[in-house]
């Protein structure tokens, strides 16, 4: 018995200590468990770079066009996917890690840059991409809210469409009981100060280039040769990387003599919406336009 008793008083003193309360769970990966300027090598000198550039938005604005238009100057290098770290959870909690591992390989004078259009109406994505470089250059492309707000509604009427599934009539999800619908997301995306608010918390305004749209699509080098001033690259891009496509009815690129054009979704008729639905909307959007011009000093041609 005496022997028994011993057993269990020296097992005792080899376990260790129950805690006293429950440890607390250690959550999602730290977005800072790689160092902003660690790089992934590659035996031909190129290497994975955490971007210096990011195309944050916005939605239907044209950052297709943009980030092709960018990628015809020989110092950057863009990631081809739209990455989405900073909005989706499931990629945020991977950590910076992985978020470089969909970055291009780039040669050590090349900027990396990224797009993901729904970073701008994301409320949560200002801070994290200040957490990781509060000295990144933003760009922003916009275009009139209506337009993007028609744009928007298309992309989804034609997904539909293939899928084989139903969609609504724009009249229905414009227009509620005879007013603008504030219910259907395409209308909170085009209220541009709201989101620009958000990223003046975290950015100073020199930080964020805003590119026309409508400009970029009319006559891409004046917008594009304002870019290249923002990102201080050495002025390359030039006349005889645009074609007008008269068959699509916009410009295509010419890059060492190879041309390719956006994808035949890009640059879709709109849905035919009634004038006084137009007028609904012109009107609605008003007063945030101006909350706009003022937010960032200057004013777009918009309706």
């Amino acid at each position: 018995m005496a022997a028994l008793l011993l057993g269990l008083l020296l097992f005792a003193m080899q376990s260790p200590p129950l805690p006293s309360r429950p440890v607390a769970d250690e959550g999602p990966p730290s977005p800072t468990d790689v160092a902003y300027n660690e790089t992934t090598s590659h035996p031909n000198g190129t290497s994975q770079q955490l971007p210096q550039i990011i195309i944050i938005g916005v939605r239907k604005g044209g950052t297709r066009a943009l980030i092709e238009m960018l990628s015809l100057h020989s110092s950057v290098a863009a990631a081809q996917n739209e990455v989405h770290f900073f909005d989706w959870e499931s990629h945020f909690q991977k950590g910076l890690s992985w978020y470089l591992t969909q970055m291009p390989y780039a040669f050590p004078h090349q900027l990396t840059v990224e797009k993901t259009p729904a970073y701008f109406t994301s409320s949560k994505v200002p801070r994290r991409i200040h957490n990781m470089n509060p000295h990144i250059k933003l760009l922003l492309i916009l275009r009139d809210p209506t337009e993007r707000v028609l744009s928007d509604y298309t992309q989804v009427f034609y997904n539909r469409l293939q899928k084989h599934k139903r969609y609504q009539p724009i009249e229905s999800v414009l227009v509620k009981d005879g007013k603008i619908n504030l219910e259907y997301k395409a209308l909170n995306r085009s209220l541009y100060y709201i989101h620009m608010q958000n990223w003046l918390k975290y950015f100073p305004l020199t930080s964020v280039h805003v590119v026309d749209g409508e400009e970029l699509i009319r006559d891409p080098l004046p917008e594009m040769k304002k870019v290249e001033k923002f990102l201080k690259l050495e002025p390359q891009i030039n006349a005889s990387n645009f074609y007008f496509n008269k068959t699509k009815g916009f410009y295509c690129l010419r890059d060492h003599g190879r041309e390719r054009c956006l994808h035949d979704s890009k640059g879709r008729a709109h849905p035919r919406v009634a004038p006084e639905i137009l007028h609904k909307l012109y009107q609605f959007f008003h007063e945030p336009n101006k909350k706009f011009f003022e937010l960032v000093g200057r004013t777009f041609d918009w309706k």
